[in-house]
């Protein structure tokens, strides 16, 4: 329960950082962006593994490189599922969920125990 709570407290800071460095993200209020990270956990969790399957030829073909329209695509569809957090666009969604990742990562690499 401890290693969930701060993977989505880590997330949360991420997603902070992403709408402080993007112009195209935004987060009204607190609480939007702790329940933005929880969703967009979830999403990656449990609907990024099911898109990616279902559009391995494409990822074959491109070499992976799908993968990163799949986690824009969650990224845009967290902003449309959760009031109080905006992208102005897919290609604003594209860039943060790159961001998003790379911040979310190394986070992550800071937290894990050994």
């Amino acid at each position: 329960m401890r290693e969930f709570l701060l993977k989505w407290l880590s997330n949360a800071i991420a997603l902070l950082a992403v709408a402080y460095i993007l112009p195209g993200v935004s987060v009204e209020r607190w609480l939007s962006l702790l329940v933005a990270a929880l969703v967009i956990g979830l999403l990656n969790a449990f609907l990024r593994p099911i898109l990616i399957f279902l559009t391995l030829p494409v990822n074959l073909l491109t070499l992976g490189l799908f993968t990163l329209v799949i986690n824009g695509f969650m990224f845009y569809l967290a902003a449309w599922l959760v009031k109080g957090f905006q992208v102005s666009g897919f290609l604003s969604a594209f860039v943060a969920a790159l961001l998003f990742s790379i911040i979310s990562f190394l986070l992550n690499l800071l937290i894990v125990r050994k």
